[in-house]
């Protein structure tokens, strides 16, 4: 769906309820051949088996996945994860679709990848050179995080150091704009605490998990202050 906005300064946004980010690219990935960009995430490697690894989850599901990240850790010849499931070294926004040629991917990928890139337009530009027509799900933190608002009062920021850019629902959508891209949607999702909660223990995990059910409520009645957005693109 063509997000329908006229940049008026105070216009209401018609937004969907937020939902959990990683159910919901592993529902669409299921039985696809993926490309996951960004797939490693050397600070998350924790999270292996504990549901909270994206690339883990959807090579679960999917018939096949090719994954690229430009991580120094990952060996020049390939990772291979499992049966289905490699990772390639390669750089984001310079890829080599040669090595993509015998792979007809239904899906891409790119979960949390966004934020640390400086030119997104470049990037989506580029997918939509080499991949045209095929489905693209990108998310990326909310710049309207309401856990980010609450921190402000306390002159305090939590940002990765990685970052570069962030992203609202708008700023966002006028991306997508940018691209050319012709049908896509923005949906909120919700915030997790999940390295605080993993390494955390007794009442402070307890608190921990408390304090994430109460964010989580609160960004149910303010969709627009989530965690994060999901981009479903559903041509690119």
């Amino acid at each position: 769906m063509l997000i329908n906005l006229n940049y008026r300064p105070l216009e209401k946004i018609k937004v969907k309820n937020p939902v959990h980010r990683i159910p919901y690219i592993v529902r669409h990935a299921r039985n696809k051949r993926v490309l996951d960009i960004g797939c490693w995430d050397e600070t998350a490697l924790f999270k292996k088996g504990t549901g909270h690894l994206l690339h883990e989850e959807i090579s679960r599901v999917a018939s096949y996945v090719t994954g690229i990240d430009n991580s120094s850790k990952i060996p020049d010849e390939a990772c291979v994860v499992n049966k289905n499931a490699k990772i390639i070294k390669m750089d984001a926004c310079n890829m080599d679709k040669k090595l993509f040629e015998n792979n007809d991917f239904d899906l891409i990928v790119a979960g949390e990848i966004i934020e640390h890139l400086s030119d997104t337009t470049y990037f989506f530009l580029s997918l939509k050179n080499n991949y045209a027509g095929k489905q693209l799900i990108c998310t990326t933190p909310n710049a309207f995080y309401i856990g980010n608002l609450l921190l402000g009062v306390f002159k305090r920021e939590c940002a990765h150091p990685d970052h570069l850019l962030l992203y609202s629902y708008k700023t966002l959508n006028t991306v997508c704009k940018k691209a050319c891209f012709s049908e896509w949607e923005i949906i909120p999702y919700h915030v997790y605490f999940t390295e605080a909660i993993c390494k955390a223990a007794g009442i402070w995990k307890f608190m921990l998990i408390i304090s994430e059910r109460f964010v989580n409520s609160l960004e149910c009645i303010f969709p627009l202050l989530s965690g994060g957005l999901i981009l479903h693109v559903k041509r690119i």
